[in-house]
């Protein structure tokens, strides 16, 4: 049995655990605030969050702000995307008291864990990790020396509260092995300190932007969750799509068409081939209509929400503060231990 296969098999394992005993859970997963949070977002992994919490696993949510220069040279407007990025997790319906909403840049004793834990791994082993491959080509840039180590920067964050679960992707599973990597390694070293987290492989539907292409801020094709109804009006009006009048759904030959039916069948509830037979001959105009209505009549009460909670300043900032304080209070508590088994206590 190959590595995948076997984390596959572990996970549906897990899946079932957790849903029998999920007070033994803890969770570690996040994003970069490197701009506002999208559908892709929404449908790929707030709902599961929200779903992992209401089933009462402890969840630990970083916004890996150190982590937006991985592939660029500033981090502009990170500060706004953390707030509205927080908004956003509030709106739908994650609560600080129960997730621990954090921000990388606020635990120092997270990222001091990063040194003990690059002694564990060679360099053959992070030119080999596929994500650093990826996300190397996908920037065009010279390989710097923090997206060589960004798996050992994910293993920290894993680690730092003990994590036992991931949720990912498939295309995300090795960096869960990287991070069990290290743990073990760490383990047999210096004596037993951090768990080796298992993955939860998550089947998030694949949701593109306007243009057919990955729903990306950067491409300008993604419908933000901040969106006004009208702003998102204007966005679909202005999505490509082509001459042929008869909607179908094809992704690989008519990707603009397809995405805005994707989009819009996954905010309905119906299967994008039936939502093209719905709309037949109708055109383009009528696709980008259904579309609009569909995101705009799924978003609404979430969007009223965020603006409510957008009234008061306070709302966002004291949910990350506690956030913070609780990932500082347990990244100590964790490096004290790694001190202590490593014999630097002084």
């Amino acid at each position: 049995m190959d590595s995948f296969t076997a984390t596959t098999s572990r996970s549906s394992d897990v899946a079932v655990q957790v849903a029998a005993n999920p007070e033994k859970f803890r969770v570690l997963t996040g994003e970069r605030p490197t701009g506002p949070l999208h559908l892709g977002h929404y449908f790929g992994t707030i709902t599961e969050r929200v779903r992992l919490q209401r089933a009462g696993v402890e969840t630990f949510l970083v916004l890996a702000d150190y982590q937006i220069i991985t592939d660029r040279d500033t981090t502009a407007n990170a500060r706004g995307n953390v707030y509205s990025a927080v908004l956003d997790y509030l709106a739908a319906g994650l609560d600080p008291e129960e997730t621990t909403i954090f921000t990388h840049s606020s635990v120092p004793a997270l990222n001091q864990l990063l040194l003990p834990f690059l002694s564990l791994v060679s360099e053959a082993e992070l030119h080999r990790n596929p994500t650093v491959k990826a996300e190397l080509a996908a920037s065009g840039r010279a390989l710097s020396g923090l997206l060589l180590t960004y798996p050992v920067h994910q293993a920290a964050d894993i680690l730092f509260c003990k994590g036992n679960l991931v949720p990912v992707g498939k295309d995300n599973l090795p960096h869960v092995e990287m991070t069990r990597v290290i743990a073990r390694r760490f383990n047999e070293r210096y004596g037993h300190v951090f768990p080796e987290p298992e993955a939860l492989i998550t089947e998030t539907p694949e949701l593109p932007g306007i243009d057919g292409r990955k729903m990306s801020k950067s491409y300008g094709n993604a419908i933000s969750l901040s969106m006004t109804e009208d702003e998102t009006a204007s966005t679909i009006r202005g999505a490509r799509t082509d001459s042929d009048r008869h909607i179908t759904f094809d992704p690989e030959g008519r990707p603009g068409v397809s995405a805005l039916l994707s989009t819009a069948s996954l905010c309905l509830g119906v299967q994008p081939e039936d939502l093209a037979e719905d709309i037949g001959g109708a055109g383009s105009g009528r696709l980008k209509q259904v579309a609009t209505d569909a995101i705009n009549d799924f978003l609404r009460e979430h969007r009223n929400r965020r603006r409510e909670l957008a009234q008061d300043e306070q709302v966002a900032r004291s949910a990350l503060q506690r956030g913070n304080d609780r990932a500082n209070q347990i990244a100590e508590e964790t490096l004290n231990e790694v001190r202590t088994v490593m014999g630097t206590t002084y």
